[in-house]
């Protein structure tokens, strides 16, 4: 995702209603504790042995609309860390900067200054962003310095393009829009409008993919209508999805503007359903509740999954963090920093060369299922499909790129 803000006309509540966890042994197995500095390498007691240690910079948005996100990120790597540094697990985590997340704001240029933060540390690998928009910097300072970067929620496709050294554990923009049209086609909806953000780089990116592979799942588009990141009125477009008979709405857009636009939509006496990729995560429905039924948008993973290992790692977050910051962010950071001590694993060392060898073409269980990093190091993997009860997000099912997982 990329960075936008919350619109004026709406507060800056967000939801916590998706999340997930780890099922690798070591995850499922793993207790908690308290983590920061040198005590993240050795976690009650249980220090690393010497070239054992993963030095692990992360960065994330702590403060502005999105701070919320920072924060899950912090609970989870947190949480991570001291899981691995109390398992069996041959090697240990440290992060660095006192085991704090630096703080990227959601801005380009504080993101790199993050970054050079971090390498004053000399990290073996950092973590983050999770905005596309401050993860594509980093990622192009990061290939310079042949430096492992494992980005998180950044989904614009371009990331992982930046150089051999860059990873992500997030599907990409072009997928999203891929499952979402198949979602439509297994539902058996056939005429589809589209409103997109003409301004914004993530919404253009699933508009693609859905016309693209709307057609080949035989869906008709029957009307394609532009708007801004900075609109408030969507009279005008939902009135011609109405016009042109569409049953299915898909509107690839942040979590500051969807309700008014479902809003705008029902209002217009449009019945059908309404679409949305992971930007929808967080929206605000308050007043909305009503206009929300039959809505849906896809999310990384849903903490209301029934898999083990999700309810394994809702249960400890939950217990030691709540459920205010149990978002995607958090659940993307923790298997980050799973993803390294499995690369360091099968890299045979902590070292950043041997995290980047044991990364390349990774086969990783975690927080989203079983997925195999491609060329260009993203994944291939399930999508949640979340819904809306009475206002609030429910998890529906899990699409896999085969079909329907219940």
């Amino acid at each position: 995702m990329k960075k936008r803000l919350f619109s004026l006309v709406l507060t800056a509540a967000m939801s916590a209603s998706l999340l997930a966890g780890c099922s690798s042994s070591a995850q499922q197995g793993a207790a908690g504790g308290s983590t920061s500095g040198e005590t993240t390498a050795a976690a009650n007691g249980a220090p690393a042995k010497e070239g054992k240690t993963i030095k692990v910079g992360v960065i994330g948005p702590l403060t502005g609309g999105s701070a919320i996100y920072g924060e899950g990120a912090q609970n989870a790597i947190t949480m991570a860390a001291e899981e691995i540094n109390l398992s069996d697990s041959e090697y240990k985590i440290e992060i660095v900067n006192g085991g704090k997340v630096v703080d990227d704001a959601s801005d380009a240029k504080q993101a790199i200054n993050a970054y050079n933060s971090l390498l004053k540390e000399s990290p073996d690998a950092v973590v983050g962003s999770f905005f596309s928009s401050v993860t594509l910097p980093i990622a192009e300072q990061a290939t310079k310095d042949n430096m492992l970067l494992l980005a998180t929620g950044a989904t614009n496709k371009d990331v992982t393009l930046k150089g051999t050294t860059i990873f992500r554990d997030c599907f990409i923009d072009p997928y999203q829009g891929k499952m979402a049209a198949q979602f439509a086609k297994e539902k058996g909806w056939k005429k589809a409008a589209i409103i997109y953000a003409k301004d914004d780089d993530y919404s253009n990116g699933l508009k693609d993919a859905f016309i693209e592979n709307a057609k080949v799942a035989g869906i008709e588009v029957v009307y394609t209508g532009e708007c801004t990141t900075k609109d408030t009125d969507f009279s005008s477009q939902t009135s011609q999805v109405v016009a042109k008979g569409a049953d299915f709405l898909f509107y690839p857009a942040f979590l500051d503007t969807v309700p008014l636009l479902v809003g705008a939509a029902r209002d217009a006496g449009f019945d059908g359903a309404i679409m949305g990729g992971d930007g929808w995560d967080g929206a605000d429905t308050k007043g909305f509740e009503d206009k929300f039924s039959n809505c849906y948008f896809t999310n990384h993973y849903s903490s209301e999954d029934t898999a083990p290992a999700v309810t394994n790692f809702v249960s400890k977050y939950t217990e030691k963090y709540g459920k205010e910051s149990l978002n995607a962010c958090a659940a993307l950071y923790y298997d980050a920093i799973y993803m390294l001590a499995e690369a360091a694993k099968n890299g045979g060392a902590s070292d950043t060369s041997s995290l980047v060898k044991g990364m390349t073409g990774m086969t990783f269980t975690g927080v989203g299922g079983t997925f195999t990093l491609d060329k260009n190091g993203d994944p291939e993997k399930s999508v949640a499909i979340n819904t809306f009860d009475n206002g609030k997000v429910k998890w529906l099912m899990t699409l896999s790129p085969e079909g329907t997982k219940n």
